[in-house]
């Protein structure tokens, strides 16, 4: 891949890492249960989605998706319970302010390898992102050259900017939660994040396979 198509890609790669979606409030959402610092163990699963998606498009596996009705809805169907249930459960999450990993009477945190198996699954199992990526990689590629070295360019460097993304909207949230202390504004957060992945859930619900 030349360096100026590169640099195209990498400008446009902020712009997806950017854009508001479910891995932006998976993200945010575990910054608000678990501060930064174990939180961010689910943009770590997301980036892994992301290169699933990657690998998936690479291998043509993509195409199928996006062209046979029942692999596109079995994959987007899967991606719409998961965001829903990551709703209800948020919804339903104490009022409890967050507290150090090691204070007496802390809630139960979730592990990290399971943070990171969630983010996984929000970004692997969204079949928008195959399909944008079905739509915007070929615009990249040079197909005289090998296509292994350039998917590989393009997977690390989306893993890049949704590192540095990520990292700002978890940081975000754990900073906003350490100014909040009452229940009431706990249970305000939880749900409006459980609203958030409700909402991202039933949009996915309403995307279509392309004609």
């Amino acid at each position: 891949m030349d360096f100026s198509v590169w640099l195209a890609f990498f400008a446009a790669s902020w712009a997806i890492s950017l854009s508001p979606g479910a891995g932006a409030v998976a993200a945010m959402s575990a910054g608000l249960n678990h501060g930064f610092a174990r939180g961010y163990f689910m943009t770590f699963g997301l980036v892994l989605g992301i290169l699933t998606q990657v690998v998936v498009v690479g291998l043509g596996l993509g195409a199928l998706i996006a062209t046979s009705s029942i692999a596109f809805a079995i994959v987007k169907w899967l991606g719409v319970a998961y965001l829903v249930y990551l709703g209800i459960k948020q919804w339903r999450a104490p009022a409890q302010p967050m507290v150090a990993d090691d204070t007496e009477g802390a809630p139960q945190l979730v592990s990290r390898r399971a943070l990171v198996l969630r983010g996984w699954i929000v970004n692997a199992l969204n079949p928008k992102g195959t399909v944008f990526l079905l739509a915007v990689v070929p615009q990249f590629l040079d197909l005289s050259a090998p296509l292994a070295a350039q998917y590989a360019t393009i997977g690390a460097t989306l893993a890049f900017t949704d590192l540095v993304v990520m990292a700002g909207y978890t940081v975000l949230a754990a900073r906003v939660l350490r100014l909040l202390r009452s229940p009431s504004q706990m249970k305000l957060l939880n749900r409006t994040f459980g609203g958030l992945f409700v909402a991202a859930g039933a949009l996915l619900a309403t995307f279509k396979r392309a004609a």
